[in-house]
């Protein structure tokens, strides 16, 4: 490989020489037409051309002209072949210049110097760019039409050129990009790329139908749930595949090309428009700074870590319990960010001791903590531990974080710790209070941001109710009206982010999390993309409300006040009068023994009795296999 790379650059090398002859002496004759003149100048031209000969190729080498596979040129190549064409003329009009002073040349049409600049810059780039046009032509060859899919786009913006454009360039995908849609009225009638924008997304029957398309790709990382909602119909009524390119937070640090495209997920039908960020905000919050992530093998804890990444912090810090789960959170990390800085820690938040060693050896300027027991019904069955790990827990990473002057705290809540009904929700409203309250001692920039479910996190109710439909059935619902709030992990964890950078200390930030969404009718989006009907070829079976579960999640107490943000999709929360100082350490302290005592009743007691609006000893021990 090497060796015909070098036999392609030498032989361009040759090229360059004879195109460097043509244009000094064209530029000679254009100036003079070929007559006399042109015979009596030509000593003049021999000297352009040695200079030329000298100069030019060394320019180009130094540029890197003989150091890219001009088959894939583009703009940036274009650009390049400019600047350097440039450079290289004026070094030997220089040259000339100087010749002339000290009377080597004792005359010199200096018109000639602009003319061979154009004719250098033509002959140069035409032949480099030919290249890439040869290129293109013989990839177009590769494959037959016949034998192509055919396939329409909708989004004729950015990213539908560029999955065009890999399309035409690469056959062996056969991939024949027919036509695109697009809501934008000024883009009708217009081609891109030589593929004409037909219509709308209302459209998208009839187009099938009139262009025969094989196949539809959705090519607008920004399109929200609706749209692909829309494509995912009419696609299943024609019995045609179709595939979108993931979301906008998905895709933060990646790059649109035909290689991202994949199956619409149950993700992609509750995806919201995408909102603006502060970039500036949050690069000036973590650029350069050493940058500890607890829970980090967890599903939130993971795509913390990809985007922390992005913002180039001066280390990564990786702490978790679960060896298993670090190592893939590291061999991630290292694959796509190898010069990041990243120690991979495995400890347990309950231990104390093992916290400031951490803390005191890696020395993080910021914390977010995730690491919690999360999974509602296990928790109810395992109340002690809900306590040491989400309230001792919580407790040592505050102790910690006020000892070694952390500068940012960052703690990941959840809606159920409002009026909590259950154990989980409790001790997460209890990390909550250490928080703001270890934000009052210390005057440090510790802050909450809670949020309601995720989806695809691990133990939550997608992978469950895939789990049921992948073994036939039947999907476990506990009532057709019961909501829930949801929210994509990467949309989270790009709010996270931008709450986590206006923090000031003590504040509780809420993320809007739109409309809450029906579970039957996630159950049956499952369904429908696993290519089933619900009610005919899955069940979908009701198993009762359990006594305490709520029929919808809340976001803060319904007499609580809250205020917006510069952030359209995140509130600020007002400050409540909740337990605090002496009162919440003694309270905390006596939850910690009991748990140890294993007293399980009597810190359902304390929870309701300290917790406003708490009410967890009307919920029985659940049922493990129903969720919602």
């Amino acid at each position: 490989m090497k060796s015909r790379i070098f036999m392609r650059s030498r032989l361009i090398l040759l090229a360059d020489l004879v195109l460097i002859v043509v244009a000094a002496l064209g530029s000679f004759a254009l100036r003079t037409d070929l007559g006399p003149l042109f015979i009596y100048y030509l000593p003049q031209a021999y000297w352009l051309l040695g200079i030329s000969l000298i100069l030019k190729p060394l320019v180009f080498y130094v540029f890197g002209l003989y150091r890219r596979l001009w088959v894939y040129a583009s703009i940036q190549e274009l650009k390049l072949v400019v600047v350097v064409v440039t450079t290289a003329s004026v070094l030997v009009s220089v040259v000339i210049v100087v010749l002339r002073a000290v009377q080597v040349l004792p005359f010199f049409p200096r018109s000639t110097l602009p003319i061979d600049w154009l004719v250098t810059l033509i002959l140069i780039g035409g032949l480099r760019f030919s290249l890439r046009i040869l290129s293109d032509s013989q990839q177009t060859a590769v494959a037959p039409r016949k034998s192509q899919r055919r396939v329409l786009i909708v989004g004729a913006g950015d990213a539908g050129a560029l999955v065009v454009r890999e399309m035409q360039k690469n056959q062996y995908l056969r991939l024949l990009p027919v036509c695109f849609l697009d809501d934008n009225p000024d883009k009708l009638g217009q081609q891109i790329h030589g593929v004409p924008v037909v219509g709308t997304l209302n459209d998208l029957a009839r187009m099938v139908l009139l262009h025969r398309i094989h196949e539809v790709i959705i090519a607008i990382p920004s399109a929200p749930g609706s749209v692909i909602r829309q494509v995912a119909e009419v696609c299943r009524k024609h019995g045609i595949p179709f595939r979108t390119m993931p979301g906008m937070y998905e895709l933060i640090g990646g790059k649109v090309n035909v290689s991202r495209l994949r199956e619409v997920e149950i993700t992609d039908l509750l995806r919201r428009e995408s909102t603006r960020i502060d970039e500036h905000l949050i690069g000036q919050s973590i650029s350069g700074r050493s940058v500890m992530v607890t829970g980090a093998g967890g599903s939130i804890g993971l795509e913390l870590c990809r985007q922390l990444a992005r913002w180039t912090p001066r280390s990564l810090i990786l702490l978790g319990h679960g060896e298993n789960s670090i190592f893939e959170t590291l061999l991630e990390i290292q694959e796509n960010f190898p010069s990041l800085p990243v120690h991979p820690v495995i400890a347990d938040v309950r231990d104390s001791d093992r916290l400031a060693q951490v803390f005191s050896e890696l020395r993080p300027e910021i914390v977010f903590h995730t690491a919690a027991h999360k999974h509602v019904p296990l928790m109810e069955a395992n109340v002690e531990d809900a306590v040491a790990n989400n309230v001792l827990g919580t407790r040592n990473v505050t102790e910690a974080a006020i000892n070694y002057e952390i500068e940012k705290l960052v703690l990941i809540s959840t809606d159920k710790a409002i009026r909590p009904s259950s154990v989980y929700g409790a001790t997460k409203r209890l990390a909550e209070m250490l928080v703001l309250d270890a934000a009052r001692q210390s005057g440090q920039a510790y802050s909450v941001v809670r949020f309601g479910n995720v989806l695809g996190s691990r133990g939550s109710v997608v992978p469950l109710f895939k789990r049921q439909i992948a073994s036939g059935g039947p999907v476990t619902v506990t009532h057709p009206d019961m909501k829930r709030f949801f929210m994509t992990i990467p949309e989270a964890v790009h709010l996270v982010l931008q709450a986590s950078a206006m923090g000031q200390g003590g504040e509780v930030f809420i993320l809007k999390m739109g409309e809450q969404v029906r579970i039957l009718d996630l159950a049956e989006d499952l369904i429908r993309l696993s290519g089933l009907e619900p009610g005919k070829d899955i069940e979908i079976v009701y198993t009762g409300i359990r006594p305490g579960e709520k029929m919808s999640e809340e976001l803060w107490d319904q007499w609580a006040q809250y205020e917006p943000t510069f952030h359209p999709d995140i509130v600020l929360l007002a400050e409540e009068d909740l337990l605090s100082g002496a009162d919440l350490h003694d309270t905390v302290n006596e939850l910690i023994h009991l748990a140890r005592e294993g007293d399980s009743a009597s810190i359902v007691k304390i929870m309701d009795r300290c917790i406003p609006g708490a009410a967890i000893r009307s919920t029985p021990t659940p049922d493990l296999t129903s969720y919602f």
